[in-house]
């Protein structure tokens, strides 16, 4: 892809992401391709349709998740994913209402390779208990942004319950 293209669809999914984060389904291309400063034309060239655009939101929202797991450790970056959940919560709900099956394997085994490391270094450091394993904590990572992003938690509220798994844990 030429530089031009790339930035211009790095504006797009920028604009997008505010765009349906304040307007919400009603949200509309037109409105993406104006934030962005492109023709809606190229804002269809590179996504085809709003699920497109939908989808490639949640992929970069994916690869940011992997990106930022290497600079965090497991606590910081649980606590971190928890609170991008609940203040991306927009995106996720026009996601599930508009029907759009996400179909990203690869983006989400990246995030499962960067958790699992970031388990093995907190494993390894006597963070967390031995027997704890990727599947719990994934397990654990989906419910807990599961519950800040539709209970609406509050920071106390995602505070207080990350305290509770942190400490389960550490339990040996």
């Amino acid at each position: 892809m030429r530089a031009d293209a790339q930035r211009n669809r790095a504006r797009i999914l920028d604009a997008a992401e505010a765009v349906f984060t304040e307007f919400g389904p009603r949200a509309s291309t037109e409105e993406v391709a104006r934030r962005a400063g492109v023709a809606i034309g190229t804002v269809y060239r590179h996504f085809p349709t709003k699920d497109d655009l939908l989808a490639a939101i949640m992929k970069r929202v994916l690869a940011q998740l992997v990106e930022e797991a290497g600079q965090r450790d497991l606590f910081d970056f649980f606590t971190h994913v928890v609170a991008q959940a609940a203040a991306k919560k927009t995106i996720v709900d026009l996601l599930a209402g508009s029907g759009v099956n996400i179909r990203l394997p690869d983006a989400v085994a990246h995030l499962e390779e960067a958790v699992g490391r970031l388990l093995e270094q907190a494993r390894a450091a006597g963070a967390v208990a031995a027997p704890v394993r990727l599947p719990e904590v994934m397990a654990l990572l989906a419910s807990v942004c599961q519950g800040a992003l539709h209970g609406g938690w509050d920071e106390q509220l995602q505070a207080r319950t990350l305290v509770v798994i942190f400490a389960g844990l550490k339990r040996n």
